[in-house]
């Protein structure tokens, strides 16, 4: 019997032997052995840093102040531009959370299955939200548990109207109270805590939203769904009708997972629109006595039974747990696991490939929580040893772009550990030539020239290998076995392989000037133009005119913000400026650019003239573009693009450029839609200057005036417009209302994954007041929600949650 606690450890110490002692001595020394490892990976860190700083000190050292000022003033533009890129490559609207979606469910009526009727009103609601969140409600649904019954409310405690009642049903859905469901400010006050405390006692106190979703989601209490994980010859079995088929009698093995189709339709469209159109087909059977639970089929080549789990804990919870990923040897492998298997050779595959596939049934769901929960993690676990196959599965057409963005930065500010390691020969040229192109790139210029010539060493190596007959393939005498010499290279084919690269890398800022490789490239015909300090006599005032601006300078190259250069040159300016000397603004770097040049970005767009056939065409182009051009505009008054837009060589074309792309991907839009909107932000200012100008004007449009069918003609195409509010995820840990946005007409709408707030002054007849008038029992749809009248005491804007007495906490 194997003993635990203080007894087991005595035991075990009194009889290490021989064997136990050496072990330990030698994970000892294999500690130590690391240990080393570490410092002198450390210190030949500090030593490269040492390196970078003597030569940049070296390439300086006959410049004058003025010379190296300027320098440090195209760090510093730099810097500023690098602030605005990264934050653009960050920008993605953000994951609505079960509790906004939940709102939502509450607000549009999805998939209800109980009318509450309160003072001649009824409010369409979900059993098992109110069952789990509310004993009272628990009490009262338990009696009649009917499908569509319509069950009166009777509450003692005096008070409670309408928009009262509206806002306690909402609080069940949210755990947030909003006073501004129709209740005053007045009712709210602290002279009705009494009547606060005695809905407690009627009503019982609710837990955490989050406690009673994990409740429902690991007890299966009021289940009304079932998730049928079956394999693709199963799917046709007579699952949906409820009877039994094969696997139940254990000739296939499929999961069957308890939820609620309350949760579900809220968190995604996909579920939303199967679990309705069920309903729809069922609805006559529904009128014949209780329900039974709706079996939706999945078919486990799409999603694989082992995601199962973790995907119910994202819809209830809102997080991403792996630890619920199935691991049996029943559950099957998904094509994924398989190539894995074949790829890699390993029977288990890794964190991130799994959040990969996740990431793939996210996507299929339309369920943005687990979609960028996914991401996050993929994000999180980039390094040397995945960098490759995270750029290629993120840059191919099922991937994330979010992701693919994360992994060129940490390419680009890992460059020197990445032309170290084997990890360059297998980055594609596309994304060598992204990174070359990188003024960001953190490397020196003569590691980025070795690393090119490295990469294109190995790609002839390759070419070779391929060219070789099967007979000297893998024998002795094979380019894989004995290796390629230089003299064996044939530097033609060399230069066409490096045609695309070598024009990025730049010739003018490798530091030691004259070193080996470079030296040795320009002889070998790799380079075909030559540095310019190698051309002329007065080598000085060349290598000065290739990192500096200067009146009628065509040498010019911009330099890479590499952080030990720009730290340094920062240090050098800090010396020389110490002893009193005034450093100059220098104006004359910059007086070969023309000062129309910085104002043509403002200029340009109102030079085009538009002429728009019709109201529609200026509404559907126009509203759009409006918020996104607000937003915009908002990006550029923050202090941190004024301070970039004010630097001597802040290139406001460029910053203007980052601050467009940042604004599309809040939107949820492809980058390319940053060309039409600086294109479109002429167009709003002939058009609609009032509307484009004033944060405060497009409260005064009237969409009714603007849509009647008169104007247009026809009211054709005007049954799916959508009016949206964007809520977009700025980094900073909180969300931020951005705008609207309008689409008009069926299959030309984009997609959106998740349901948009609407803002105030577009509000439509409001459903959150969540009532009708109540004159008898109405008819009914299970799938759509019904009409409500337009009310004054209820509005669609979400305002932040009051706080409340115990009751409600």
């Amino acid at each position: 019997m194997k003993r635990m606690g203080v007894n087991a450890s005595c035991q075990a110490d009194a009889g290490v032997g021989p064997q136990a002692i050496f072990s330990a001595e030698k994970k000892k020394k294999l500690t130590s052995l690391a240990t080393l490892r570490k410092r002198l990976i450390r210190r030949r860190r500090s030593s490269k840093s040492c390196d970078h700083a003597r030569v940049i000190r070296e390439l300086v050292s006959d410049w004058t102040v003025r010379e190296v000022a300027a320098l440090w003033e195209e760090y510093e533009a730099s810097a500023a531009l690098k602030d605005l890129t990264v934050q653009a490559d960050l920008a993605r609207p953000p994951a609505p959370t079960y509790k906004q979606d939940l709102s939502d469910l509450f607000d549009y009526k999805y998939c209800t299955d109980v009318d509450l009727v309160f003072q001649g009103a009824i409010f369409p609601v979900h059993r098992a939200i109110l069952s789990v969140r509310c004993p009272y409600f628990q009490e009262v649904l338990k009696k009649i548990p009917g499908y569509g019954a319509q069950i009166g409310v009777d509450i003692r405690t005096p008070g409670i109207d309408i928009p009262m009642f509206s806002a306690l049903l909402r609080y069940l859905y949210t755990g947030e109270f909003n006073a501004y469901d129709g209740t005053s400010k007045a009712q709210m006050g602290l002279s009705n805590l009494d009547m606060l405390m005695q809905l407690c006692e009627e009503f019982g106190t609710p837990n955490a939203l989050e406690c009673d979703l994990r409740y429902l989601l690991e007890s299966g209490d009021y289940a009304d769904c079932v998730l049928v994980f079956s394999a693709s010859g199963d799917m046709n079995q007579s699952d949906q009708s409820g009877e039994a088929g094969p696997s139940d009698y254990g000739f296939h093995n499929r999961l069957e997972l308890y939820c609620h189709k309350a949760i579900l339709s809220a968190r995604s469209p996909f579920f939303r629109s199967l679990i309705q159109r069920r309903q729809r087909f069922s609805e006559d059977m529904y009128d014949r006595g209780i329900p039974q639970p709706t079996r939706i089929v999945l078919d486990e080549g799409v999603i694989p039974k082992r995601y199962a789990r973790v995907l119910l804990h994202a819809v209830y919870l809102d997080t991403l747990d792996l630890s619920c990923i199935i691991r049996d040897s029943t559950s099957t492998n998904s094509l994924s696991e398989a190539q894995s298997i074949v790829q890699t050779g390993r029977t288990h595959m890794t964190v991130v490939e799994e959040a990969m596939e996740i990431y793939q049934i996210g996507r299929f769901l339309e369920l943005d929580i687990l979609t960028q929960g996914c991401e996050d993690m993929i994000v999180e676990s980039i390094s040397l040893d995945n960098l490759v196959s995270i750029l290629r599965w993120s840059g191919e057409a099922h991937g994330s772009a979010w992701v693919h963005r994360q992994a060129l930065h940490f390419l680009r500010e890992e460059f020197s550990q990445v032309a170290q390691s084997g990890v360059l020969l297998e980055l594609e040229k596309s994304t060598l030539v992204e990174a070359l192109t990188s003024d960001f790139l953190q490397a020196a210029e003569l590691d980025v020239l070795q690393a090119t010539l490295r990469w294109g060493e190995h790609q002839l190596l390759r070419r070779m290998e391929d060219r070789e007959p099967n007979l000297v393939s893998q024998t002795a005498h094979s380019v894989t076995r004995k290796g390629l010499r230089k003299r064996d290279m044939n530097d033609v084919e060399l230069r066409e392989i490096l045609s695309e690269l070598l024009p990025h890398v730049r010739m003018d800022h490798v530091l030691p000037p004259n070193h080996d490789i470079l030296t040795q490239a320009i002889k070998r015909g790799l380079v075909s133009t030559p540095p310019s300090h190698m051309i002329g006599d007065d080598t000085t005032n060349y290598r000065v005119n290739a990192w500096i601006r200067s009146k009628n300078n065509g040498l010019f190259v911009k330099p890479r913000l590499f952080t030990p250069y720009a730290e340094e040159i920062k240090s050098v300016v800090d010396e020389q400026t110490a002893g009193g000397v005034d450093v100059v603004r220098l104006q004359c770097f910059v007086s070969h650019i023309p000062d129309t040049l910085y104002m043509v970005e403002d200029n340009a767009p109102h030079q085009h003239t538009y002429a728009p056939s019709t109201t529609v065409d200026v509404v559907a182009a126009a509203l759009p573009v409006l918020a996104m051009v607000r937003r915009e505009r908002e990006l550029v008054s923050t202090p941190g693009y004024q301070r970039a837009a004010s630097l001597l060589f802040g290139d406001r074309r460029m910053l203007r450029r980052q601050v467009r792309l940042r604004v599309v991907r809040e939107f949820n839009l492809p980058d390319s839609v940053a060309d039409v909107l600086e294109s479109d932000e002429g167009h709003l200012s002939d058009v609609m200057p009032d509307v484009a100008l004033a944060s405060s004007s497009l409260s005064q449009l009237h969409l009714s005036s603007t849509l009647d069918s008169r104007n247009l003609g026809s009211s054709e195409g005007l049954e799916d417009l959508e009016v949206t509010q964007m809520s977009l995820d700025l980094g900073d840990g909180s969300h931020h209302q951005v705008g609207s946005h309008l689409t008009l007409g069926g299959s030309h709408r984009r997609r959106s994954s998740r349901r948009r707030r609407l803002p105030p002054h577009l509000t439509p007849p409001p459903p959150m007041s969540g009532h009708h008038t109540y004159g008898g029992p109405l008819p009914r749809s299970p799938c759509t929600p019904p009409l409500r009248p337009h009310s004054t005491t209820a509005t669609t804007t979400r305002h932040h949650a009051t706080t409340m007495p115990p009751l409600f906490l």
